[in-house]
Order: C-alpha cells, then structure tokens, then sequence
C-alpha cells in the first residue's frame, strides 16, 4: 500500500517543504520520499559487532574504511545530520541491534515494537529515517484504540493505581506511559515509512494542532542484521 494513499501523511518534495508544511486539518505526518544510492549495509558492517544501540557521530562515520558505494551512503548520512542539525535540532543516528522489549506482562506493553505515539513536554515534531533491514510503521488514527481505553485494561490499571478515574488516575498513566501505546482495531491496515524516506511526524504535546501520528519499530529476530536509524 502506498504511503500517498494514507489518511493524515502529507507527500512534499524536498527539505524545505518537509520543514515548513504545516500540522492541519488532520494531516499529522509529512514523508518526504527518496530513492537513496550507495551501500548502507556496509558502513553499518564497517562499525564492527554492535551489542548494543551505539549512536555514530560524523567523526565516526569519516573514520571508517569503505568501498565508493559505502562513502555514497556515508555522504547521504553525512548530510541528513547536517540538515536537521541547522534547524536547531539534535538528531541521532543510531546503529540498532534491538531494542529493549516489556515483558513482564503488564496490561500495558510499553516497548517500541507495539504501536505507540512519541510525547513532549513542549510542542516538537520527531524526524526519522531508517536506512536499513526494514523501516517503521505507522497506522490513521481512525484504525487504533487507546489500550487504556479498552475496559478490561482500564479497569486493571484503575485496580494498581488503586484511586479514582480522576486527574491523579491520569498522571498515573502518564507517568508510566500506558496512555503513549495503542493496539490496531480489527481491520487495520499499517503502511510502511519506507526505507531512506524521511518523515517528520507529530507528537502528543501541549498545543499540538493534530492527534499524534501512531507508529512502531519493525519487529527484530535474533540473527537479523542491525538497524541503521536517523532519529531527532
């Protein structure tokens, strides 16, 4: 399914627009798409055996030792750093074998690889692009359930908070981040964010003109090769 024919995902062409177009009318996420060239596989290779999330910095990415095709994708890199750190932003490229995953079978899961809304305190926008092994996915806001509000769950986080539905009740969701995580209603159909295409999606956050744009890390097995990953 194509991400042009999403509810809420605005197509721009270029940076420029991918910074100025606005949240409105219920737009929530702007992709600007990219066909990528060079050997992105290869300057993840070059860093070596990675256990951990290990974030690059550009020192990093120059020191390395690559093929024509691996400086292509270290020049791609290079510059996507560069663009969104002059728009005052503070990006990471990380290098992502996995992430940590909730298993202790709260009625809430709170891990990435669940749908889920990123959240500030101050009214922000996430950039992010993934450059290998597979990209995130995102899912319209009319296709999920808050999984606090489904009744069974309420009631059992209602039970731990041990105190009424009220503004304490809230914080308690909101400290723990179960009222971020969502699960998809029956017929909902997820689109993918693309490999080398960057986004620019809403948050839940004071002010915030539109509902946050639903989203979540692509599943992991042992054995997969790491995830390379822009994120700001």
């Amino acid at each position: 399914m194509s991400v042009q024919s999403q509810a809420g995902v605005r197509i721009v062409h270029s940076f420029e627009e991918l910074v100025a177009t606005p949240f409105v009318d219920g737009i929530n996420a702007v992709c600007w798409p990219r066909e990528l060239t060079g050997d992105f596989a290869e300057v993840v290779d070059a860093c070596g055996e990675i256990d951990e999330i290990t974030g690059l910095e550009e020192d990093d990415l120059q020191s390395l030792s690559l093929s024509d095709a691996g400086k292509v994708a270290r020049n791609w890199l290079i510059n996507d750093l560069r663009l969104l750190r002059d728009q005052n932003l503070e990006p990471s490229l990380d290098i992502i074998p996995a992430y940590p995953r909730d298993d202790d079978g709260g009625p809430v899961p709170v891990d990435v690889y669940g749908f889920h809304a990123d959240s500030a305190t101050v009214l922000a926008d996430t950039y992010l692009c993934s450059y290998t092994v597979a990209a995130s996915e995102g899912l319209p806001n009319d296709q999920v359930i808050r999984r606090v509000d489904i009744p069974e769950v309420r009631s059992e986080l209602l039970r731990q908070h041990g105190g009424g539905d009220d503004e304490g009740f809230r914080e308690f969701l909101s400290a723990h981040c179960y009222d971020l995580h969502y699960l998809p209603l029956p017929d909902a159909k997820p689109y993918g964010f693309g490999l080398g295409n960057l986004w620019r999606i809403s948050t839940q956050c004071p002010d915030s003109p539109v509902p946050p744009c639903i989203h979540r890390a692509p599943a992991t097995r042992a054995g997969d090769p790491p995830r390379l990953l822009l994120i700001s």
